[in-house]
Parts: C-alpha cells; structure tokens; sequence
C-alpha cells in the first residue's frame, strides 16, 4: 500500500499530468506536493483548491440521499471535476478509517491528459493510500 510520496509520484506518471497534492480540506495545508502549481504557488493552491473541496464536501445540496457516506466514514462527494481553457483539476476525497478530511488534487494539461484515465486512476489511488 502507497503512502503520500508514492500515491503523487504514481499520480504524476498519467499523461498530461502537471502537479499533485494531498491536501487537508479543513486546514488547507499540502500533506505533499509534486510537480508543479498553478501560478507557481503549491501552498497556494492547496489553500484555494481546500476552500473549494470544503464547500463541496459540506454541502446538503451535493450530499447523497442520506446526507454522507454509506458508512458514515465516506466522504460526500466523491470527487470534483473544474475544466479551465488550458488544464483540468481533478479532486478526489480520500475515504479513510477515520473522519477522513483529505483529498488528492491532480491538475492535468488538457491537451495531453485523458480526464477519464485520470478519473480512474486516481481513485484507485485513493483507495490504495495509507495515512498514517
């Protein structure tokens, strides 16, 4: 099982991929970091993409019929797709054994990544990942 520096690294080798964090959507600080970030500020970006993750995360309007997870460990949202002219940011809430306030955050050049691969590989990411 990957901890942080192997999920962004293994994160990182998707076509068209740019930059990757883990990102704690409470605080808005980087758990890691690779590559690069938008405007060249990685802990910018975590901080912005946090506030963004958050809203989602808490919202009712999002929330599945039960308000959360099948097992109340489940975030929300399962992930968050923002399309720009240039990129597309991905978020995926990490579901951990605890009340799991994380998400990976991938950003990919969107003329050479595939949104659909990364989708799926960064939920197999997640699933795969260890905190602790």
């Amino acid at each position: 099982m990957p901890g942080i520096d192997e999920s962004l690294l293994e994160a990182m080798r998707l076509p068209g991929a740019r930059g990757a964090w883990l990102v704690d959507w409470i605080s808005g600080l980087a758990l890691g970091a690779v590559g690069e970030a938008p405007g060249g500020d990685a802990e910018a970006t975590a901080a912005e993409t946090a506030e963004l993750a958050r809203h989602a995360a808490e919202s009712g309007t999002l929330a599945p019929g039960g308000g959360e997870g099948a097992d109340g460990k489940e975030p929300p949202v399962e992930d968050l797709i923002v399309t720009t002219a240039d990129s597309y940011h991905l978020i995926r809430f990490v579901s951990t054994p605890f009340d799991s306030t994380v998400f990976l955050h991938l950003w990919l050049d969107r003329g050479e990544g595939n949104l659909a691969l990364a989708r799926i590989r960064l939920g197999e990411t997640a699933a795969r990942l260890v905190l602790g």
